[in-house]
């Protein structure tokens, strides 16, 4: 137990750890109506001081459906700062509340906070491109084009640096002392921080192809970095664009590059999510929290064993295992002796048990590419 509460990063993000917990059937011992009644409270009441608890800005939030860099919200004291990513931390924290409303049968609830799920739509500039501006004069980083911006209480947008708070330029500007948008990453970082519904989001940035290449992009320049959690998801959101193969080549690519033996084998400070990140895209699968989902992978080993509850085994194994070889892209899939395609399972496999079997090769297949077989997203319309 500490007294001294520390300084909020963003959102009340154990909405999606109770949430995840639910959807898992981890839920000995757990009374899910004070849970619920906690959620709701983090999603609803502003605390008086939001440097150190709850969700600030909450008036605005509501009303506006994102929190603006302007606000005067004076229902509660904090730093009026991180609005980019807070907002979209706020919208997946809800949306995460929705997941557990609709199981509770919550159905007004889940209407309710499923549609401010989708309040990261209300900073996305579609015309703000990639650009250096100083002085009335701006610099063409690339060509990508719409992110997450800054926006006022009056619906007008302010432009922040796409590039702030990456490796590659001013890299620290957006920690503890923050006056920023985004909290220790850039706009072109949070800017891909839409897991529950990134068919839409795919959308916005163009498409499949150009979603790709824009992902591709943000790890080839230089622009992520792996020492900060925010940075894990997008190894692994290729997925969504019906490109798992690309997901296991950024796996591969960081482990062993980042992730490591030697005296400084991990890119960032580990309070136990360096080892989670490598110890799950080791073992072939990433969870997406908040969802009954696991993005799939293959292992760096040619078997995994997890004990489920029921005293089975969870079971992933590489048929053609050959760490020499090079081949990192599932071809085929087989889950309990039947041709499996989807590109990711549920938290079921671990609980029951089962044996998951791959095919591996040097390039990109087809495995895990057709639509009905991408991760699921939960499309809602944004709020007018």
């Amino acid at each position: 137990m500490a007294f001294c509460k520390g300084f909020t990063q963003g959102g009340t993000n154990a909405d999606v750890v109770i949430a995840d917990a639910f959807l898992k059937g981890i839920t000995d011992g757990v009374d899910w109506d004070t849970a619920y009644e906690a959620v709701i409270s983090d999603a609803e009441v502003e605390p008086k001081s939001w440097n150190t608890e709850g969700r600030g800005n909450l008036v605005s939030y509501h009303s506006l459906g994102y929190i603006p860099f302007d606000d005067k919200d004076t229902n509660g004291t904090g730093r009026n700062t991180r609005s980019i990513s807070r907002t979209v931390e706020y919208a997946y924290d809800d949306f995460a509340i929705a997941l557990l409303a609709k199981g509770l049968g919550k159905v007004a609830d889940y209407e309710k906070y499923m549609t401010r799920s989708a309040n990261w739509r209300n900073l996305w500039n579609a015309e703000q491109g990639d650009v250096w501006a100083s002085g009335g004069e701006e610099f063409a980083w690339s060509d990508f084009k719409g992110f997450l911006q800054m926006r006022s209480v009056d619906g007008s947008f302010k432009y922040h640096d796409t590039r702030t708070c990456s490796p590659i330029h001013d890299t620290h500007k957006c920690y503890l002392d923050t006056t920023m948008g985004t909290y220790e990453g850039s706009p072109w970082l949070y800017s891909f921080y839409v897991p529950q519904d990134m068919a839409s989001l795919i959308g916005a940035m163009g498409g499949k192809k150009l979603f790709t290449e824009r992902l591709n992009y943000f790890h080839e320049s230089g622009i992520i970095y792996m020492g900060n959690e925010q940075s894990f998801l997008p190894v692994f959101q290729f997925h969504y664009a019906g490109r798992p193969g690309l997901s296991s080549y950024w796996a591969h690519q960081y482990i062993p590059s980042l992730f490591n033996t030697t005296f400084g084998g991990i890119p960032g400070n580990d309070d136990s999510a360096m080892g989670a990140f490598s110890g799950f895209a080791m073992m072939g699968f990433f969870p997406v929290a908040g969802q009954d989902v696991y993005l799939l992978t293959p292992p760096f080993f040619r078997e995994v064993k997890i004990r489920a509850r029921n005293g089975q085994w969870a079971v992933i194994r590489v048929l053609n295992f050959d760490p020499t070889s090079g081949a990192k892209y599932i071809h085929s899939a087989m889950l309990n002796g039947k041709r499996w395609t989807r590109s990711w399972i549920t938290h079921d496999f671990f609980m029951t048990g089962g044996v998951l079997e791959y095919v591996v090769g040097v390039r990109e297949s087809t495995w895990g590419t057709a639509e009905e077989d991408l991760p699921p997203s939960w499309t809602v319309r944004a709020i007018e």
